[in-house]
């Protein structure tokens, strides 16, 4: 008895041999993916600076850092030899690195901006200019400006548009601009879910954006850049959104193209033709590549050395930076570009080429030195893609299937189209989740159409257009430019064909970020580990999707300024308070709203009733009815009336300060409220009722910061216990702090 109870394990060791077990077990898997852990460093880097736009302060930028450090100094002090605790530290220096990129990168680029909207007159050296001949304007960046009489903050910064007869087409960088002009401050969101100006006007260093106003004083027309003058010369050989295209494919600029066929683009998901990125760089290099290899292999004693392949590499290296100088040397393409270098050294160097190793390295690249890129759609939409097609190719079962073998044409044929057909279908799947969070919108046939769309744009329309150009220059480009407009106008009726379609496009409300953070989490998982144990992505897919469309649509959309408002109707369309809203509101409002087309009017809907001044809407949401006053007008209204209205109502909305005595039952968003929570979206109880707001509580990004109004202390302190007892404090709390005059808890 005594020998057993000796041999028996002591209940102290049994967690100790639990968590031996544990480590062993990862260490066995971590030595079978060595090959990508790698892969994670820029995962890291960007889930860091990605953290920094998410939360709010200092404290929690702070919190984060120290949490990261403290995670890699734990991890390099119990290192007793293995991988785990090497790549635990690695991992958390790059979380700590990431977000100190972020709060330094916007620190940076800090410049003051417009604290309020204002006409102006002022004078500013021309930066950049913009063509946008669909919408008869032009788009000028102004620096370097001189005011008539300078704003409190006056920015260093700003871009106007002004009608395209006003600026002459020959103007280009350099010239010197007088002009009065209608300023904005850089906008947040106007609803929550929609597209944050301010953020990317912050990192563009514009303080304000407006319309100019004619006469326009030129001094010196500056010198139109290589770029402009390329795409001026496109859309004249080709008229309309053809040129448009053909523009955007050699220049990246696209203001050329028709607002009409420009959404069916995005409603057959091929708006990513139009936008330079890895295809467009492969296609260039392709191009380039195989010209030179078929012209020096004309000469029998350089094809005999073996070193036309390295000279082909070298001038397809000089297409892909000329290229993406270019274009405008935007994110996508500069991460394109990276990535075809490396490719080409790869391919010089006997290696293998195309390896998620590859897309991380570009990754990493990028968020060193742009680390904002990573909250924003090009950049995720740009990886996701390129990241996707490698994993999946990749895969051994993938690659046996797809590898090239002798076998009748037919056959082999087949074996492309179901290739393509298959990489398309998991591109839009790696797609969706971010479309869905930053477009509110899902496609369905994307895949099938671009099958027939890449290739017609890789195979034809490209090299149309390249040979246009170069047999422009001894004036025989015609032939060739009847080409790509014949092939544009193909891509364009794909397009148009397959928007119509129904069912092409599916309406989602605005996603919950946890619902998207856990979707990349569970992508990225997937598609970068290579052991069994990647499947265990497809948990957080399933959890992300079921929360995005379990989440409900909001009953109710307010902007950030009070003057338009949406709210949901029974047969679940969205009616507009005002009835002409413009069009950028209405689509804002619609697509955070989760429909797909044109919101009705209030004024037209049964369940409401309306007058020029106030608007009275009522629906029933399980079980109890729910009604919204909103004011129409800036007349004002009887104060008796109005406060009895606003006794009655569940919400009020006002783009003005309403009186004390106009107090809704549960929420009141006044000119005040929304000045501190921007826009609001709202969703009546299924369970419990639920408050989105754009601006949240202590939130210290410099471009939210500078989108506030100074005010004196007094004003600032009423204006919080307005707040407050707004949304928090009892009737007693407030009515105590008012005579008191001490601030509300």
């Amino acid at each position: 008895m005594a020998r057993s109870a000796a041999l028996a394990p002591s209940k102290a060791s049994v967690p100790h041999q639990i968590a031996s077990r544990a480590r062993n077990a990862l260490e066995r898997w971590l030595e079978a993916e060595r090959d990508q852990t790698f892969l994670w460093l820029p995962v890291a880097l960007g889930t860091g600076a990605a953290a920094w736009f998410v939360l709010p302060g200092r404290r929690e930028w702070l919190a984060l850092m120290l949490l990261a450090l403290g995670v890699a100094s734990a991890a390099a002090a119990t290192w007793r030899g293995g991988r785990a605790a090497p790549f635990a530290a690695i991992l958390g220096l790059a979380v700590a690195t990431g977000t100190g990129l972020a709060w330094a990168r916007a620190a940076r680029v800090a410049a003051p901006t417009l604290d309020r909207p204002a006409v102006e007159r002022l004078a500013g050296s021309v930066e950049k200019v913009e063509p946008l001949p669909a919408r008869g304007l032009v788009r000028v960046t102004l620096g370097r400006l001189r005011w008539e009489r300078p704003p409190r903050r006056a920015p260093l910064r700003v871009r106007v548009s002004l009608p395209q007869r006003t600026v002459p087409p020959t103007l280009g960088a350099g010239a010197v601009m007088t002009l009065r002009a209608r300023l904005m401050p850089p906008a947040l969101p106007t609803v929550p879910g929609a597209y944050d100006a301010a953020r990317a006007a912050w990192f563009d260093g514009v303080g304000a954006s407006g319309r100019g106003f004619e006469p326009v004083a030129l001094r010196g027309r500056g010198a139109p850049g290589v770029r402009d003058r390329l795409t001026a010369h496109i859309t004249t050989a080709l008229a309309g959104s053809a040129g448009g295209i053909a523009a955007a494919l050699v220049t990246g600029d696209m203001g050329a193209i028709d607002d009409t066929d420009s959404l069916a683009m995005r409603r057959a998901g091929l708006a990513h033709l139009l936008s330079v990125s890895g295809l467009h760089i492969t296609a260039t290099v392709g191009i380039v590549m195989a010209a030179v290899l078929r012209l020096l292999a004309l000469s029998r004693r350089l094809a005999l050395t073996g070193v036309l392949p390295l000279v082909a590499a070298g001038a397809g290296a000089g297409a892909a930076i000329g290229y993406t100088w270019l274009t405008g040397s935007q994110v996508p393409t500069i991460r394109s570009c990276v990535a075809a270098l490396m490719v080409l050294a790869a391919l010089a160097l006997g290696r293998e080429a195309l390896t998620l190793r590859l897309v991380a390295m570009g990754a990493l690249v990028v968020l060193l030195a742009w680390p904002e890129a990573v909250v924003g759609p090009s950049f995720q939409l740009s990886f996701a893609a390129v990241a996707s097609i490698v994993a999946l190719h990749e895969h051994p079962r993938v690659r046996a299937a797809l590898l090239a073998r002798d076998e009748p044409w037919p056959r082999k044929w087949l074996r492309e189209g179901v290739s393509l057909l298959v990489t398309g279908a998991v591109v839009e799947l790696a797609l969706m989740p971010i479309a869905v969070f930053y477009f509110h919108q899902a496609g369905a046939y994307g895949a099938i159409a671009n099958i027939v769309a890449i290739p017609l744009t890789t195979f034809a329309i490209m090299p149309a257009v390249a040979l246009a150009l170069l047999l422009d220059a001894i004036g025989w480009g015609a032939p060739a430019w009847w080409v790509a407009g014949r092939a544009i106008a193909l891509l364009l009726w794909i397009a148009h064909g397959v928007a119509a379609l129904p069912g092409a496009v599916r309406a989602i409300p605005a996603m919950p970020l946890g619902a998207f953070a856990t979707m990349v989490t569970g992508g990225i998982w997937l598609a970068l580990w290579r052991t069994r144990w990647r499947y265990l992505g497809l948990v957080p897919l399933a959890v992300g999707a079921a929360w995005t469309l379990l989440t409900p649509a909001p009953d109710l959309l307010v902007t950030g300024d009070g003057r338009h408002l949406a709210v949901r109707q029974a047969d679940g369309g969205l009616a507009l308070l005002r009835d002409r809203a413009g069009g950028y509101v209405r689509d804002v409002l619609a697509q955070n709203g989760g429909i797909d087309g044109v919101p009705g009017l209030l004024s037209e809907s049964r369940e409401a009733r309306c007058n020029r001044d106030l608007c009275w809407w009522q629906r029933r949401v399980d079980g109890r009815w729910w009604r919204v006053l909103a004011t129409r007008s800036g007349y004002t209204v009887p104060l008796e009336r109005l406060a009895t209205l606003c006794a009655a109502a569940d919400v009020v909305v006002s783009e003005r300060r309403l009186p004390r005595r106009c107090r809704a039952r549960w929420l009141t968003l006044d000119r005040a409220a929304l000045a501190h929570t921007g826009g609001v979206a709202v969703t009546f109880p299924r369970a419990r009722a639920r408050v989105v707001t754009v601006r949240v509580e202590r939130d210290e990004h410099p471009w939210v910061l500078a989108a506030e109004v100074p005010s004196s202390p007094q004003a600032t302190a009423g204006g919080r216990n307005d707040e407050r007892c707004r949304w928090r404090s009892s009737a007693a709390v407030c009515a105590k702090a008012r005579q008191t005059g001490s601030a509300v808890p």
